[in-house]
Formats: C-alpha cells, sequence, structure tokens
C-alpha cells in the first residue's frame, strides 16, 4: 500500500467517524432552555468540536490501524469472501 493510499484511506475513515461523533453529548438550546432570538432551536449550546475532532483522529486511527493489519496480513482474500457469499 502506498503512502497516498494509506493517506486516501485514512481520510475517508476520519470523515466517517466524525459523522458518527458529532452528535455525542449535545444539547439543544431548547433542551438546555438559553434559546438565543434568529437561530434554530436545535442548535447546539456548547458544541465542542476540537473536542470531537480529538476523538475523531483517535477513533479513525484505531479503525485504519486494524484495516491496514488485515490488508497486510491478507487475512480477508476474494476467495474467502466468495466462499462465506456462496460463490
Amino acid at each position: 500500500m502506498s503512502i497516498a493510499t494509506a493517506v486516501a484511506i485514512y481520510f475517508i475513515i476520519w470523515w466517517v467517524v466524525l459523522f458518527t461523533v458529532l452528535p455525542w453529548g449535545v444539547r439543544s438550546q431548547e433542551e438546555g432552555g438559553d434559546v438565543v432570538g434568529g437561530s434554530d432551536p436545535g442548535a447546539p449550546v456548547i458544541p465542542r468540536l476540537w473536542w470531537k475532532l480529538a476523538w475523531t483522529t483517535v477513533i479513525a486511527g484505531i479503525v485504519f490501524a486494524l484495516c491496514a493489519v488485515v490488508y497486510l496480513n491478507r487475512l480477508v482474500t476474494l476467495e474467502g469472501l466468495g466462499w462465506l457469499f456462496g460463490m
């Protein structure tokens, strides 16, 4: 696996993980009882984006490492997938 491929795969994994981490710990303005005029009541009170970006980076690194181990050790092959799905 080339460096460019590894970076591209990590970026895709990071982006998917970001969208799974974004809703963690979100309290809306309506839940907090402090709705700012002219804004959506569902907007977060404190989004904590830096905390979420840090968690995204850590989780994406773990997922990427697992994927790299599977790929480099050839733990999953096309023949194995074909057998799994009855082909």
